[in-house]
């Protein structure tokens, strides 16, 4: 009895051993997990790091060609704007240059007229002929000029004065062009002289229903272009132009010291000849006659 006691109270103790075990394995183990969660831990924690790297560097790197693309950006705009710039100043470089060349055109013609008369300056300096506007002159000079006549529009010779030549100087119409002025010999030798009157510029072909009335000394002669059908001369005309830019040619034989010739021009718009068309509104023309000696005795 006393030996199965002893058996029976080995038992409970000999069952508990495996639940020690059990507890003490147990108890063992849970430091080996511990320290497996402990690794991974850091593993995750130094990728993590890694990644923060590789993310800052990517975030450094899309800020840096997001910086490259504003400066490309920028430096398309800057190149841009200085070909604007550019263009800008070269088309207001090109009005101004027009603008200046038109006020010099427009200058000129408004300071020396629809009609200017020359005389070769060697032939007023070494043979003294000369022109004034009065026949009874203080000084002569070498160039005159006629004032010019805005907007003139069509009228008949008929609607001119017969007294147009009894006037000197500018005694403009208003719609003609008058002028009345003297070449004189102030010099002393006797001399013969040449006149020729050219068309120094014309637009709009109003030169084809252009009259001069040019006197001398009292004597009238109306000159007009040809006919543009080729057909001659107009029927209100004494006598057509010599070309298509030389109006007139005059010759004075044997003209001696302080001897004057008188001349007196008159320019119109023939509103009967067929050419004055509603083409030629607006259109501009400028003559010159120029007088030199041909021949001194």
């Amino acid at each position: 009895m006393a030996e199965e006691e002893k058996k029976t109270d080995g038992q409970p103790a000999a069952e508990g051993n495996p639940d020690a075990g059990t507890g003490a394995a147990g108890n063992a183990g849970a430091p080996a997990d511990g320290g497996a969660g402990a690794g991974e831990s850091e593993q995750g924690g130094k990728k993590s790091k890694k990644e923060s790297r590789q993310e800052k560097k990517a975030r450094t790197r899309a800020e840096k060609l997001a910086d490259v693309g504003t400066l490309r950006r920028t430096a398309k705009e800057v190149k841009r704007h200085t070909l604007l710039s550019r263009i800008i100043a070269l088309v207001i470089g090109l009005l101004v240059a027009v603008i200046a060349v038109t006020y010099v055109i427009s200058y000129f013609y408004d300071k020396f007229g629809a009609f200017t008369v020359k005389v070769n300056k060697y032939d007023m300096a070494k043979q003294g002929l000369s022109l004034s506007e009065e026949p009874e002159y203080e000084h002569t000079v070498s160039e005159l000029n006629a004032n010019i006549v805005y907007d003139m529009t069509n009228i008949s010779g008929l609607d001119i004065p017969p007294t147009v030549d009894k006037i000197n100087g500018s005694h403009n119409g208003e719609n003609y062009i008058a002028y009345t002025f003297y070449l004189s010999n102030a010099g002393r030798d006797t001399v013969s002289y040449e006149g020729e009157m050219v068309i120094d510029n014309v637009t709009k072909n109003v030169d084809d229903a252009i009259r001069v009335a040019v006197y001398k000394n009292g004597e009238k002669t109306v000159y007009g272009k040809t006919k543009s059908s080729g057909g001659g001369m107009e029927s209100d005309c004494d006598k057509e132009f010599l070309t298509s830019t030389i109006v007139m040619r005059t010759r004075t034989e044997n003209f001696e010291p302080k001897k004057r010739d008188k001349y007196t021009v008159v320019i119109w718009l023939e509103g009967n000849d067929p050419d004055c068309v509603d083409a030629i509104i607006g259109g501009t023309i400028k003559f010159s006659m120029v007088f030199n000696i041909i021949e001194s005795t």
